[in-house]
């Protein structure tokens, strides 16, 4: 997540960091807003609803389940080397992730 937030910064974007825990101070150095929910796993769900698209990279059991919310809330997603379930685009890169999402938001 840190390096998401990062290029997301580089090119002037704001991030927001949904985090399992109670701190706020426990968000990575480029997150804008830190969002504590305490909530542990049960806060996958929060991810994709409160995002317009999901790039998926990598990951285990919790990119899993916000992969699922992401088809509940209806989210376009791209993976980049992540589970293999349907529904979400194996991307070749992150420019073709990018890509892919913003076709599917129509812009």
């Amino acid at each position: 997540m840190a390096a998401a937030c990062e290029g997301a910064t580089a090119e002037g974007g704001r991030t927001i960091g949904i985090l399992p825990g109670r701190d706020r101070e426990a968000a990575n150095a480029h997150v804008d807003v830190a969002i504590a929910t305490g909530m542990g796993h049960a806060r996958n769900a929060l991810v994709p609803l409160n995002g317009d698209a999901v790039v998926a990279i990598d990951g285990g059991p919790g990119t899993l389940s916000e992969l699922g919310y992401a088809g509940v809330f209806d989210r376009p997603v791209a993976g980049l080397g992540t589970h293999d379930v349907d529904g979400v685009y194996a991307a070749d890169s992150p420019a073709d992730a990018v890509e892919y999402v913003l076709d599917a938001l129509g812009e």
